[in-house]
């Protein structure tokens, strides 16, 4: 079974769109998602179900599904439990008994799209749920579901919410939602860099310009694994490294950077 939680940065294709998935695996995307929610249209959402399949590549291919209470959810939650999938992800996810429910019916680990108000205030039960593996941050319909800016400064509290949800219930840290501006790729850095220091590790992309950008952000800095060799090396005592006391929470830190850095 693919580790949900390795997953840094999945690309995103219509699920409609079957010439494409193979270039969306080539892309250097360490998943690939079918999507047959948003990027596809109304009148496509039969075709798109019917063209899911994970021949075109070794990679993990996760399906984001129709929402529950949408006429074609239950369609594509027998569709995905007839395929070998990494996991199904569940948009509009407001409460853990949905995510119970998929989680079962696919036979698949769910990753819950936080979305609403109401995703939101139930994010540390859905956390907990029974075959949820992670959380994710659907930053755009969320702004949209509570006619906020789409601003880091308000947006801070809800991604620090969902970072806490998880650490709390035991899974993967999040991933964090899509940048849109594809234009200019240090937008991209600058959010990826913002979400991991949050505690984020991973991010999703709509363009497969987007994927080495989200790679890079997440990988440790060569002075970062420089520093974190240089604190593993100082002992399991109180110590000085580059002038600042090192301790085992910061001996903790180390391990993870050069854990991350593999």
């Amino acid at each position: 079974m693919v580790n949900a939680a390795l997953i840094q940065a999945p690309l995103f294709v219509p699920a409609n769109r079957p010439e494409r998935f193979a270039k969306a695996a080539a892309s250097g995307a360490d998943a690939v998602i079918l999507d047959l929610e948003d990027a596809v249209a109304l009148d496509a959402k039969d075709s798109a179900r019917a063209a899911l399949s994970v021949g075109f590549t070794d990679l993990p291919v996760l399906v984001r599904i129709n929402a529950s209470g949408t006429p074609w959810h239950e369609a594509d939650l027998a569709a995905v439990a007839a395929l070998p999938i990494a996991g199904v992800i569940l948009p509009k996810a407001e409460d853990a008994q949905t995510c119970v429910g998929v989680a079962k019916t696919t036979g698949h680990g769910v990753i819950a799209l936080i979305e609403s108000a109401l995703g939101l205030a139930n994010a540390r039960a859905i956390a907990a749920a029974d075959g949820v593996s992670r959380l994710a941050f659907g930053s755009i319909d969320f702004c949209a579901d509570l006619g906020c800016e789409h601003l880091r400064e308000v947006l801070l509290p809800v991604r620090s919410e969902l970072v806490l949800a998880s650490r709390l219930a035991g899974i993967a840290a999040p991933i964090d939602g899509v940048t849109v501006q594809l234009d200019d790729m240090e937008i991209s850095r600058s959010d990826t860099l913002h979400a991991r220091a949050l505690g984020f590790t991973g991010k999703l992309c709509i363009h497969p310009r987007q994927i080495a950008t989200v790679l890079e952000g997440f990988a440790p800095s060569a002075a970062e694994i420089d520093w974190a060799r240089r604190v593993l090396a100082s002992g399991d005592g109180a110590a000085a490294v580059d002038g600042a006391m090192v301790d085992e929470p910061v001996r903790i830190r180390a391990r993870a950077i050069l854990a991350r850095a593999g």
